[in-house]
């Protein structure tokens, strides 16, 4: 049985953290890979649950600081000693000493641009609207609920299997989340 086209995935809603916790480790457990989960606050473990395994923002910032670093410090090497070199006080025309603040703050300027625009693109933001926001009572999960979605693009989604799994798990309720809100 296929998912209908206007459908997003389906959704749970369970009262505390750790049945949440819980729930998403069975999902994953039981071969569901689109799957998300959302709650109040920061949930200890939910991350690992899901199967989150790689930051990928921390490379992003990595490589953000050292092509800020270099950038400006080959800048400034280009412009002392190659295009306009200018022979102050006696010093050589490549006093690296005088690079390294300026080297230093862009590195983490670089860094921290970075880390902010790849956490904004690696979160597919800004989003100002998603299918999950049309699924019932989904206005709790900014106050006390929590909840878990399976995805319909999942390749184990089957819409009779997936409620029947979700409700072998003991939530509040599960319900539909549709693609479009509906008029």
């Amino acid at each position: 049985m296929k998912p209908a086209p206007t459908m997003y995935g389906l959704i749970a809603e369970f009262e505390d953290e750790a049945a949440l916790v819980d729930a998403a480790r069975r999902a994953r457990d039981d071969g569901y890979r689109n799957v998300d989960a959302y709650a109040p606050f920061s949930v200890e473990g939910l991350s690992d649950a899901l199967g989150f395994r790689k930051d990928k923002v921390a490379l992003i910032a990595l490589l953000g600081g050292i092509f800020g670093g270099v950038g400006i410090y080959v800048l400034q090497w280009y412009t002392a000693v190659i295009d306009y070199p200018i022979n102050a006080g006696g010093r050589p025309l490549h006093s690296w000493p005088a690079f390294i603040p300026a080297a230093f703050e862009t590195t983490v300027l670089g860094a921290a641009l970075a880390a902010f625009f790849g956490m904004l693109i690696l979160n597919g933001l800004p989003r100002l609207n998603h299918p999950i926001f049309n699924a019932p009572d989904f206005d709790l999960a900014s106050r006390n609920r929590f909840f878990l979605c399976i995805e319909a693009v999942d390749p184990r989604f089957d819409v009779g299997r997936t409620r029947q799994f979700l409700e072998g798990l003991a939530p509040l309720k599960v319900g539909e989340v549709p693609r479009e809100m509906p008029s």
